[in-house]
C-alpha cells in the first residue's frame, strides 16, 4: 500500500450500512447526500481517500471532511448544515425578502 497512513478510519455498523445503501436506492435523495453515502460505503470497504474521491467525483479534502463529520456525528453528520447556500431572492407568497414587514 502506497501513500501516507491516515488516522481516519470509517467503520459502519450494520444499521448505518443499511441506511446508506437505502439512500443510494432511492430516486429522490439529493445528489450530494448520495455521493457522501457512496463515499462512506467505499471508505468502509477499505478503499483509499484518493480512490474514493475519484469514484464519487469529489476532491480528496472534501471526502476527508465528510469522513470526519461522519466519525464525529454518525449519519446525521452527512447532511448539510443549516443556513448554507444562497439566500432566497423572493418569497413564495410575494413581498420583499429584505423587509421584515412582509412576513
Amino acid at each position: 500500500m502506497r501513500g501516507r497512513k491516515t488516522a481516519l478510519i470509517v467503520r459502519l455498523t450494520d444499521a448505518q450500512r443499511g441506511e446508506l445503501e437505502s439512500w443510494l436506492r432511492r430516486t429522490k435523495v439529493p445528489l450530494g447526500l448520495a455521493r457522501r453515502a457512496k463515499a462512506m460505503l467505499a471508505l468502509d470497504s477499505g478503499q483509499s481517500f484518493a480512490a474514493v474521491a475519484r469514484s464519487v467525483a469529489m476532491r480528496e479534502r472534501h471526502v476527508r471532511k465528510w469522513a470526519k463529520r461522519f466519525i464525529k456525528k454518525g449519519i446525521d453528520g452527512l447532511s448539510d448544515k443549516k443556513g448554507r447556500g444562497r439566500k432566497p431572492v423572493f418569497f413564495p407568497r410575494g413581498g420583499d425578502p429584505h423587509s421584515k414587514a412582509g412576513v
